[in-house]
């Protein structure tokens, strides 16, 4: 059994520790407030955007023409996987379900014979990785956003995957990160940038421009070729927002837990102590009325 002292440096222990996680989580709803906002804001520019192209993309799909990144290299072997995650821990599965996903979509294109290279944001991606698949790293970003998160901070990575491109480093880029649904929940979300995926968007354009007629000044083939590198850099933009976000309000609800669990931790060593002090002033008194009547 434990020691008074013991048991009192312990509860002393886990106090100091429930103040900490306490304040991470003020912390953490503090910058989710923002990083929310940030995040929802970005949405509609980034689908609009994707719906604009794909109904620009399906006219220039029909003559047979179109940029590199639209209609892609011909060919399907070198797969570029931009994985998010974050530089700090104490966020739950946040940066586990990341990981987990990645695995997962490497062993799917390498069990296809496919060549798979990676670009981490974040240093937890990174470190967990690099013990296993290390040599397909070719690029690692890390503190993108550390202060406020800008279109800059994407801007530099949208031109990195571009260069890769343009030297004909890869054949299909897709982007891996979490989108956020609420505090406690966000979806793991799997996104191909490069070739345009024209598909995934032609059914969204279609039904919401009601497939009405347009004249384009100049003309479409242009306009897709000025259009994609800047729509490649809002995606990615739209995924760090949305990768941000989720990480703040995994945190919030990790340190939440934690702090609820470490109440529970001293409500419990309390009563173990409060016990054992009782059990040893019971044992002193009965020690000392044996010897009274000893006496």
């Amino acid at each position: 059994m434990p020691s008074l002292k013991d048991l009192k440096n312990r509860i002393s222990s886990v106090q100091s520790t429930r103040k900490i996680t306490s304040a991470m989580k003020m912390v953490a709803a503090s910058k989710l407030r923002r990083a929310q906002e940030q995040a929802e804001a970005g949405r509609p520019y980034a689908e609009r955007m994707g719906r604009m192209l794909a109904s620009l993309a399906a006219n220039v799909q029909d003559s047979g023409n179109g940029p590199k990144l639209m209609t892609g290299t011909g060919a399907d072997q070198v797969h570029l996987l931009i994985i998010i995650s974050s530089d700090r821990g104490l966020c739950g599965a946040f940066n586990g379900s990341i990981v987990r996903e990645s695995r997962r979509q490497i062993q799917r294109l390498q069990s296809e014979g496919k060549t798979v290279k990676l670009l981490t944001v974040g240093r937890k991606a990174r470190d967990q990785l690099r013990r296993e698949f290390g040599a397909l790293i070719v690029e690692t970003y890390e503190d993108v956003g550390r202060r406020r998160l800008s279109f800059a901070d994407a801007d530099v990575i949208a031109q990195k995957v571009l260069s890769l491109f343009d030297a004909g480093e890869f054949d299909v880029c897709s982007v891996i990160y979490n989108k956020f649904k609420s505090a406690i929940s966000q979806i793991v979300t799997v996104q191909q940038l490069v070739p345009f995926a024209v598909e995934a968007q032609a059914e969204e354009a279609a039904s919401a421009d009601a497939k009405a007629i347009y004249e384009f000044e100049p003309d479409e083939e242009q306009i897709l070729a000025e259009l994609l590198p800047r729509n490649l850099s809002i995606q990615v933009y739209r995924a760090l927002l949305e990768s941000a976000a989720s990480e703040q309000g995994a945190r919030m609800t990790a340190m939440d837990n934690a702090t609820r669990n470490a109440g529970d931790m001293i409500n419990k060593l309390t009563i173990t102590y409060n016990r054992t002090r009782q059990a040893y002033i019971t044992k002193e008194l009965i020690e000392i009325i044996s010897g009274a009547e000893a006496v």
